[in-house]
C-alpha cells in the first residue's frame, strides 16, 4: 500500500482493493497515513551488517536481556542500574521482534511503568522509550493501555521534559493505530486536550508529534 503501486493499481482500472477484494468507490482518495509515518520515522530499521549476525551473537542478545529484566524488576536494583538496563533494553528492544515479546512477558512492563511514576527525568524518558519501542507489536498495544500506560502519558504530556512529552505522545500515536484503543485513549480525562495544549505551546518536535498523535486519535469519530 504504498502510494506509488496503490496509483498504479487504481491507474490500470481496478477497483477492488487487491487483498480483501472488496469494492473501491469510484474515483478513490488516496490519504496519507501520517501516524503510520511519524512511527516508521521514528524506527531505526537493522543495517543489512546486523541482519546478517550470526546466530550465536543473537543468542548472546537473548540471554543477555533476561539479565537486563531481571535487574529492571529487582526491588533492590539502585536507579543507577535501573537506568542501565533500560538504556541498553531500549536498544535491545529497537531491533528484535522477539526480545519486545519477551520483555513485554517477563512483568517488566510494570517495573518501566514505576520508572515513568519515579520523578526521575531520565530514567522516566528512557522507560517511555521503552514502552515505544513494546508498542510497536501489534499484540502488546491493547495490554499497555490495560497496564495504565494512558494515565502515565498523560501526566507525561503535562509535567514531563520536552523529550519526555514528545515521546509520550509518540507512545499514543503507536497505540492509536488498534482501533479499540483510539476510543479508550479519546475517553481518557485530559488525553486530548493535553496533546492540544502541547501542539499550542510545545516546541517543533512536541508540535509535530503531538499532531500526529491527535491525527491517529481523531479517525475515530466520537474524538
Amino acid at each position: 500500500f504504498d502510494r506509488v503501486s496503490i496509483q498504479q493499481w487504481i491507474d490500470s482500472g481496478n477497483r477492488t482493493c487487491p487483498i480483501t477484494k472488496l469494492p473501491l468507490s469510484e474515483n478513490p482518495s488516496l490519504i496519507p497515513n501520517h501516524a503510520l509515518r511519524s512511527l516508521i520515522s521514528n524506527f531505526a530499521h537493522v543495517s543489512p551488517k546486523e541482519s546478517s549476525r550470526p546466530r550465536t551473537q543473537q543468542e548472546h542478545s537473548h540471554s543477555q536481556s533476561q539479565a537486563l529484566i531481571s535487574t529492571l524488576v529487582s526491588r533492590s536494583s539502585s536507579n543507577a542500574s535501573k537506568l542501565e538496563s533500560l538504556s541498553r533494553l531500549v536498544r535491545l528492544t529497537k531491533r528484535d521482534s522477539l526480545i519486545r515479546r519477551k520483555v513485554t512477558e517477563s512483568g517488566a512492563v510494570r517495573a518501566a511503568l514505576d520508572c515513568v511514576d519515579s520523578g526521575n527525568q531520565v530514567l522516566q524518558e528512557k522507560s517511555l522509550s521503552l514502552l515505544l519501542n513494546l508498542s510497536l507489536e501489534d499484540d502488546n498495544k491493547v495490554g499497555l493501555v490495560a497496564d495504565g500506560v494512558i494515565r502515565r502519558i498523560v501526566a507525561v504530556l503535562r509535567v514531563g521534559s520536552p523529550n519526555c512529552k514528545a515521546i509520550a505522545a509518540t507512545l499514543l500515536t503507536s497505540l492509536a493505530v488498534v482501533e479499540v484503543n483510539k476510543a479508550t485513549i479519546g475517553s481518557y480525562p485530559d488525553a486530548i486536550s493535553a496533546l492540544v495544549y502541547l501542539l499550542r505551546v510545545g516546541n517543533d518536535r512536541e508540535r509535530k508529534e503531538s499532531a500526529t498523535a491527535l491525527y491517529a486519535l481523531c479517525s475515530f469519530p466520537d474524538n
